[in-house]
């Protein structure tokens, strides 16, 4: 025996229970962007909210958002899902992630769109708890690495001053000259350590301004093309006639691609290989721009992967500071994007770097115009 549908009453009055029982948040919005409906979910954490407008209820505004989820769903009748940030009755930070539908009429038009949000304030607590307590513990990771790096350069400075110390005592021209070349190599040393640590404690934010990123990538190839030659490193620059200007901090992409392409050279001077090549490449793909750095050198193991990005590792041993890589990584962070890698031993590594161009930072000529 079929089981009967539900008459329209009880359709109704399903839709009623749900429209009032659900926990979750829900609204009805008409295309004057005003609160027509809410369900008590709704009012408990925004208020009264019936004929006010969406904008006022969730954040506080007087105007409505440049990316307002209705508005874009009246326009096109999509339904959509968005994680959006407001301000409960009480005045405290609300997190939610919303639905948005459409609400067609008979003859095809959209008087009302639905929206359902989900509270996600706590979810959003606990990421920043999370991120916090992962940002103290980066921080005691490198006072660690820094402290031992610093002691492990005295020690090499007080050997040399014993050296000069006993070689003036017995006058020993061989003893002096063992001394002071220690005394000059830990110097230097300790001034590398230095420089690439105040490079990456500097918390200034990127100074960009529209470039072209192909011209930078030229730049880095031209610096570095002769140093490759003398270490017997064929160095090439690929790039895309597509890729269009975009909004970077030049110095600080010069200071990713230096370090890229120093480290690729120094992988490839690791390879027992007659010949080994490393290419700059600059490319652009569904609004993202992309430099990657890529040679046919040493390559890396698994751990060592793991460990590129991290505080003062180096594959250099006393000839680097291990600050290049984690530098690198701030940086692109900065710009919004992704840093990684690819590598196998013998064959050779890939660094590419992601920014996508909808996450780069404005340009500060433009926000100075703006303010």
């Amino acid at each position: 025996m079929d089981t009967p549908l539900p008459t329209e009453s009880l359709q109704r009055w399903l839709h009623e229970q749900l429209f009032q029982q659900v926990p979750s948040r829900i609204a009805i919005i008409d295309r004057e962007l005003s609160i027509v409906q809410a369900n008590p979910a709704f009012e408990l954490s925004f208020g009264e909210c019936v004929g006010r407008k969406c904008f006022r209820v969730y954040k506080g505004k007087e105007v409505p958002c440049a990316d307002c989820p209705a508005k874009l769903t009246f326009a096109d009748g999509e339904i959509r899902h968005s994680e959006e940030f407001g301000t409960d009755s009480r005045g405290n930070f609300t997190a939610y992630f919303v639905h948005v539908a459409p609400i067609v009429a008979e003859d095809g038009s959209i008087p009302y769109v639905v929206e359902m949000s989900t509270d996600i304030t706590a979810v959003k607590k606990l990421e920043k708890e999370k991120l916090e307590a992962e940002r103290l513990a980066a921080v005691g990771q490198t006072v660690a690495g820094l402290a031992h790096s610093v002691k492990n350069m005295l020690m090499g400075l007080e050997g040399g001053m014993y050296y000069l110390s006993s070689g003036l005592k017995k006058n020993d021209q061989k003893r002096l000259q063992e001394g002071w070349e220690m005394v000059e190599r830990n110097l230097t040393k300790t001034t590398s350590l230095v420089k690439d640590f105040l490079s990456f404690a500097k918390g200034r934010p990127p100074a960009t301004k529209v470039v072209a990123p192909n011209a930078l990538a030229q730049e880095i190839v031209d610096l570095y093309r002769e140093t490759a030659a003398q270490s017997g490193v064929l160095l090439a620059l690929e790039v895309s006639a597509e890729t269009r200007p975009a909004a970077l901090d030049p110095d600080g992409i010069h200071t990713c691609l230096t370090n890229l392409v120093s480290n690729a050279i120094d992988a490839c001077q690791m390879s027992d290989k007659p010949v080994t090549h490393v290419v700059v490449r600059v490319r652009e793909e569904n609004g993202t721009l992309i430099f990657e750095v890529i040679d046919d050198g040493a390559g890396m193991d698994y751990d060592v992967k793991q460990k590129v990005f991290t505080s003062f590792f180096t594959t250099k041993g006393g000839e680097g500071t291990g600050l290049g890589l984690l530098t690198t990584r701030k940086i692109v962070q900065q710009h919004g994007g992704t840093v990684e890698v690819e590598s196998r031993p013998g064959l050779g590594s890939l660094f590419r770097v992601t920014l996508p161009r909808d996450r780069l930072p404005p340009p500060l000529q433009e926000e100075a115009g703006n303010s």
